[in-house]
């Protein structure tokens, strides 16, 4: 599966601060363009990190109780259980003509009594099929020639849930789901009619060039699907990551669009047509994944094809510009990833050498470990960390310990203390003892009474010059680390500084700031910054700076 990459370099204090590319509240389009957005080319991707936003998954209990009540996992541990002691099968492992009735019902796939479907006992070999390539059922021979299968060794630790086996063989039919998912057909219409041409031809011919040809075309149909779903599964992944709870659903054309349409762009009429070709091919693939509770899926309404077709036989575009309200959006399909679909992806990733978090892996320390680690992460949720790491402490306590973690001079020192505040805010007003016992701290004072004061608090002395001042500096300089020198949200942030009427007098001020970012914080206003004659003063203010260190 593809990964998003980006750099993570730290920063000392005698650098650049707009260089480092530090931790941020990931937005998903934060995912998307990352190559360019920080330098990388084809050259730079073997050095590159690996970027995928951590998810929460459920205990492994819960998820292994999550993969028995997958109806087709399901069928396939009853059926291994049937086979005990054993059961006569075919030469290819498959049931014999008799058992196939009721393998279907004694799935419930048919009446106890009764004509049994055709349908039903195809979903009954299917299942048995399952339990065949997991080992579920193990096939063997006789000492009489006859075939017989047997239940496997797994059968009895995943029929009393053991997490381990039960997650290792879902995950094992998820992959087989997935591979045989990717038809030629699940192509769009003009390639998937090519591909099964191709296809014909290369079983009827007598092994010529053109029947070779033909072969490659359905081969390379399959890759083309297998690298679509691959991308699909992916941002389906990372799009859950950052999707509130309850609100992970994806309708199937903002899928598509995300696959097909440049980040920043609208979508051209061309491009309205990819995306229409991007659903009608995933369409069939994320039905069938559905099936082992990969995701939740409502396909395509099969009668929007219904509707008149347009020049030359063409279908009709599942996608266009008129507004769509909520239901009549839901025909052109939805599709939600499970908390299994999550935890298989994952695993995929991990498979595939990828870094692929948990929320909550960097809160598993003391409160120097977590500040530590999630200034250092290039794929972190901040806030998840911190909540995940307050959660059940004492608040006094817990403010305490992060306090103390937050000082320091080093390059992440302003990073943990904006952190750290971020904590206080999660720990309420019941943090306040620990603030307070800090106000006269040269580094965490400033900020523990702007703290309180925005709690309410009105007894909170007002701070010395020199405390303000660094204060200032500090607080700008972990929005500097933190937004990786973007430089829109930079010149918000730099509108508020507060710069008077005379900025030669403030910025004479600020460079003897004894900080080690007083001269990065100067230069990035004096680029930023709209008013010319504030930019000015602040980059004589940078350069005074430096000479000073």
């Amino acid at each position: 599966m593809a990964g998003r990459r980006r750099k993570n370099a730290g920063a000392s204090p005698g650098e650049s601060a707009v260089e480092p590319v530090l931790p941020a509240d990931l937005e998903l389009q934060d995912l998307y363009g990352a190559f360019a957005a920080h330098g990388l080319d084809d050259e730079d991707l073997d050095d590159a990190a690996v970027l995928v936003p951590p998810v929460k998954l459920p205990a492994e209990e819960e998820l292994a109780a999550l993969a028995k009540a997958v109806p087709m996992f399901g069928y396939a541990l009853a059926l291994a259980r049937w086979a005990a002691p054993h059961r006569v099968v075919d030469e290819f492992g498959d049931l014999v003509e008799e058992d196939r009735a009721p393998a279907a019902q004694l799935l419930g796939l048919a009446p106890a009594e009764g004509e049994v479907p055709e349908e039903a006992e195809v979903e009954a070999m299917r299942a048995w099929s399952l339990a065949c390539d997991l080992d579920l059922v193990e096939i063997g021979t006789t000492a009489a020639g006859e075939h017989v299968a047997v239940p496997g060794p797994d059968l009895e630790p995943a029929e009393e849930g053991d997490p381990e086996t039960v997650l290792e063989l879902w995950l094992t039919a998820a992959g087989i789901v997935r591979e045989l998912a990717v038809e030629a057909d699940s192509l769009p219409e003009e390639e998937a009619a090519r591909a099964a041409e191709g296809g014909e031809a290369g079983e009827a011919g007598e092994g010529g060039e053109e029947d070779e040809d033909a072969l490659s075309e359905v081969e390379e149909a399959r890759d083309a699907a297998a690298e679509l779903l691959d991308e699909a599964l992916q941002v389906l992944y990372e799009t859950t990551a950052f999707a509130d709870p309850g609100n992970e659903t994806v309708p199937l054309g903002v899928l598509a669009a995300l696959l097909v349409v440049p980040e920043g762009e609208e979508p051209s009429e061309e491009l309205l047509g990819d995306i229409t070709d991007v659903m009608v091919a995933l369409d069939p693939m994320l039905g069938d994944l559905a099936e082992l509770g990969l995701l939740e899926y409502r396909p395509i309404d099969p009668e929007l094809f219904d509707e008149e077709e347009g020049p030359e036989g063409e279908e009709p575009a599942l996608v266009g510009e008129a507004p769509l309200d909520e239901e009549e959006s839901a025909r052109f399909g939805l599709v939600r990833l499970t908390p299994l679909g999550q935890y298989g992806i994952r695993q995929w990733l991990l498979e595939d050498g990828y870094d692929a978090p948990l929320v909550g892996e960097l809160a598993q320390g003391d409160a120097a470990e977590l500040l530590r680690a999630v200034c250092e992460a290039a794929n972190v949720l901040p806030d998840e960390e911190l909540r995940v790491w307050i959660t059940g402490r004492e608040p006094v306590a817990a403010a305490r310990e992060l306090l103390a973690a937050a000082r320091g001079d080093d390059a992440y020192a302003p990073m943990r203390r904006m952190l750290g505040v971020s904590a206080l805010n999660m720990l309420g007003a019941a943090a306040e003892p620990a603030v307070r016992d800090v106000l006269d701290d040269p580094e965490l004072g400033g900020a523990a009474r702007a703290w309180l004061t925005s709690k309410g608090a009105t007894d909170v002395p007002v701070p010395e010059r020199t405390m303000a001042l660094w204060t200032v500096v500090d607080t700008f300089a972990a929005q500097l680390l933190d937004s990786g020198g973007d430089a829109e949200l930079l010149r918000e942030l730099i509108a508020d500084l507060p710069v008077t009427g005379n900025p030669a007098s403030y910025f004479g001020e600020l460079w003897r700031v004894d900080h080690p970012y007083t001269a990065d914080v100067l230069e990035a206003v004096g680029e930023l910054h709209l008013d010319r004659a504030v930019a000015k003063e602040a980059r004589k203010a940078a350069f005074k700076a430096r000479s000073k260190g």
